[in-house]
């Protein structure tokens, strides 16, 4: 799977939301994205990428396109 497949699984997992939903999300744009679907989120990317994301990163993950430039910084190209 490609990486920006894996991206979208685990929005698509994370939030239950239709990968031509995806380009739109921001944080609380949507009802499932809150602090602890946020908090999901991010472990499905963790995990889905094997990376430790740093806090400040956490912090600043605030939409869908935010977050591949933050997981850019991980050597993770799209």
């Amino acid at each position: 799977m490609s990486n920006i497949e894996l991206y979208n699984q685990s929005f698509i997992k994370s939030f239950r939301v239709n990968a031509d939903q995806l380009d739109k999300l921001s944080y609380r744009s949507i009802p499932a994205w809150d602090s602890m679907g946020h908090m999901l989120l991010i472990a499905a990317l963790e995990e889905a990428f094997n990376i430790i994301i740093d806090t400040n990163d956490i912090i600043d993950f605030g939409s869908y396109e935010n977050g591949k430039k933050i997981l850019n910084k991980y050597s993770i190209s799209f």
